[in-house]
């Protein structure tokens, strides 16, 4: 804030000249009030401005509420759309999940376009589910015989798909531990953070909050025990 100094010098010559300088000085002083009062309101102003939080990624990304290294990434390749937080946000899971870049083949693989016997759509957006969605990448690492010897299995589908689904939707606090799932068996959740395990699979990004759904996107596709 800059502070206006005024110095005033006068030799005083006579009575005159002393009320020439009062009345000079109650002008000057009315002006200076003004300059004052403006420059403290414009400094105000600024400082209010200052004082006002900044939208943060995380406020920008569901409330703060994402946990994952790749978290960043995600929100700025799908910065808006029906694949990006608040896009996925207005759907019910598994449509959520087909408008995500990230989750194309899981996408084929719940929806009956890999295994036209094994389509989980209504029941994905039927219920509250805390949903572990391999991303693409995932998929991509198990070897394709393994893969296609999968999709032609009805059954073994079913079980490895309804394994990635817990009943309700559980938030990054309430994740960690064993979950009976969908499937029956249970998944062991694993360290805190960006280092959460789901079983053998790591956090990519999770808390991402559907219609009905809590979905946590992870690196590998887990496998129930038989």
């Amino acid at each position: 804030m800059k502070t206006l100094l005024r110095t005033r010098t006068a030799t005083i010559l006579s009575a005159g000249a002393i009320g020439l300088l009062a009345l000079s000085g109650c002008g000057g002083m009315d002006s200076g009030s003004e300059d004052s009062g403006s420059e403290s309101s414009s400094t105000e102003s600024q400082a209010a401005e200052s004082e006002m939080p900044e939208e943060s990624d995380d406020a920008s990304m569901a409330g703060g509420d994402l946990v994952g290294s790749g978290c960043s990434t995600y929100a700025e390749e799908n910065p808006d759309g029906g694949g990006s937080v608040e896009g996925m946000a207005q759907d019910p899971v598994a449509t959520a999940a087909s408008n995500n870049p990230m989750l194309t083949t899981l996408t084929k693989a719940v929806s009956g376009e890999l295994n036209p016997d094994v389509d989980l759509v209504d029941t994905l957006n039927g219920d509250e589910f805390t949903v572990i969605a391999p991303v693409d990448d995932a998929f991509a690492a198990v070897p394709k015989d393994d893969l296609d010897a999968l999709a032609k299995d009805s059954d073994m589908l079913t079980k490895v798909l309804t394994y990635h689904v817990i009943p309700g939707q559980l938030s990054p606090d309430e994740i960690a531990g064993e979950h009976e799932t969908v499937e029956g068996s249970k998944v062991t959740v694993s360290g805190e953070g960006e280092d959460m395990k789901f079983d053998d699979a790591g956090l990519v990004c999770g808390g991402v909050k559907t219609a009905n759904a809590t979905v946590y996107m992870v690196d590998g596709v887990m496998m129930p025990s038989e």
